[in-house]
């Protein structure tokens, strides 16, 4: 079975040029909404990559996946709209994405969407052949996580 299109929630204030998962649109199996996005469409089957849930698994697989892409603080407001989207948690991978906020700490674990997409993709067995091509740290994050990927990449 063909899992469901991952929907990618980008916040206005989120710079597309900064986007690290803007080189997606296109592909016919990812939808860009942009926040506030009026969901008209079922979001059942659905879950949503985020901190406190479960850890992701294979058991999840046929579940279509919704990432919510902006800042930490400004995807944590934006989780109250998808609060009936069951949660599901990454296992710890390591970001090779430079981050200096001044103001606030990224939680532990904390990933790039792109780097969110590769190991969720990974962890349930979906293809992840392309996504980091245009990636800025696509070889550090892959030797960083070498152990946790697919040999497929």
């Amino acid at each position: 079975m063909i899992p469901p299109p991952t929907i990618i929630m980008v916040h206005p204030k989120e710079k597309r040029s900064k986007c690290s998962v803007e080189p997606l649109r296109g592909r016919k199996d990812f939808v860009f909404w942009k926040y506030p996005h009026v969901v008209d469409e079922s979001l059942d089957g659905y879950v949503r990559l985020g901190l406190g849930g479960p850890e992701l698994s294979h058991e999840d697989a046929e579940c279509g996946l919704l990432l919510l892409d902006g800042t930490w603080r400004l995807a944590g407001k934006m989780e109250e709209d998808f609060a009936d989207v069951p949660v599901r948690t990454l296992p710890v991978w390591e970001t090779a994405y430079p981050r200096t906020s001044k103001l606030f700490e990224d939680p532990l674990g904390g990933l790039a969407t792109i780097e969110a997409v590769v190991a969720a993709f990974s962890i349930l067995g979906r293809d992840v052949s392309g996504l980091l091509d245009e990636y800025h740290w696509r070889e550090e994050f892959l030797e960083r996580n070498s152990a946790r990927l697919r040999p497929s990449i």
